[in-house]
């Protein structure tokens, strides 16, 4: 019986010189477990608009479900301005007002998130009161929590931060994210030391952290395990870390350890770098492939 997941905040488009290119990690995320076989449905809103309607039709070449994404009268549908220029810089302009900013509680989105095996989400999707209140409300059910903590300043503060960590049963971070929860919560230096205060000051089941072109690890229960990753090809790292964390949740949810949680997320997140874009079609078999470099 397949897993049901349900990923919550932004979908949008990111808006290059060139084109255009359907985004936002949560939307990301889903669309790799759906990939994947999952049953995953996506919590957001986009607006009653071109661009909303063009992104539930790039959604539904996936199998993602539309269950719970609302269509708002009222505001348009996410985009990002993204200024890539200078490659070594890129600028990008998080616009707001959004469509997923207006996210509306309902009984039947409360009624699935209580019965999903793992809900995932970020900061970003709680950066407007409407859809800060909704998430309040979900975050009070049972399901397992997934805190892609995904900071994108300025769009979080210290004491929202604070709620959605308390509220965290896995953290997965990287490590730009970790030197931010060092400045605020005077953690040690050493990154295992680090991780092992957050994980008492919080309480997590796990904490997983991406380290970019070394790999990954997991903290838990007292002790660390590192992957070194896989070297591949890089085309771009778009969705590299959304693909990441949909393997890592999918094999977490079948039990698998640590070690193979890490293997099977850090083959992903390699398989996915070497395409162009964020969420490109791949088969499952292609991520052995990675391994097998």
């Amino acid at each position: 019986m397949h897993k049901k997941i349900i990923c919550f905040g932004e979908m949008l488009w990111d808006i290059f010189p060139k084109e255009s290119i359907a985004g936002g990690a949560p939307m990301n995320v889903a669309l790799h477990l759906a990939h994947l076989g999952m049953d995953v449905k996506m919590i957001s809103a986009i607006g009653e608009d071109k661009l909303g309607k063009k992104l539930l039709s790039f959604i539904r070449k996936f199998g993602l479900s539309e269950d719970f994404i609302q269509i708002n009268a009222t505001y348009p549908t996410g985009t990002v301005n993204v200024d890539d220029r200078d490659k070594e810089n890129i600028k990008y302009e998080i616009v707001k007002p959004a469509a997923w900013d207006y996210i509306l509680w309902s009984e039947e989105m409360d009624k699935a998130v209580r019965n999903a095996d793992a809900f995932i989400f970020g900061t970003l999707g709680a950066r407007n009161e409407t859809s800060k209140a909704t998430l309040e409300k979900l975050l009070e059910t049972p399901a397992l929590k997934v805190f892609d903590i995904n900071l994108r300043p300025p769009f979080y503060t210290a004491d929202l931060l604070e709620f959605l960590l308390k509220k965290a049963d896995i953290l997965k971070l990287n490590e730009d994210e970790l030197t931010l929860l060092a400045d605020f919560y005077d953690l040690p230096n050493k990154m295992e030391a680090a991780l092992e205060k957050l994980t008492e000051l919080f309480e997590f089941d796990m904490i997983c952290i991406t380290l970019g072109s070394k790999g990954a690890a997991i903290y838990q229960e007292g002790e660390i395990i590192s992957h070194p990753g896989y070297p591949v090809a890089v085309k771009d790292t778009v969705g590299s870390g959304d693909a990441f964390l949909a393997g890592f949740v999918s094999k977490y949810l079948s039990r698998e350890s640590p070690e193979k949680i890490l293997d099977f997320a850090c083959a992903l997140g390699a398989l996915v770098a070497t395409f162009s874009g964020g969420t490109p079609q791949y088969n499952e078999s292609d991520i052995g492939k990675i391994k097998d470099l």
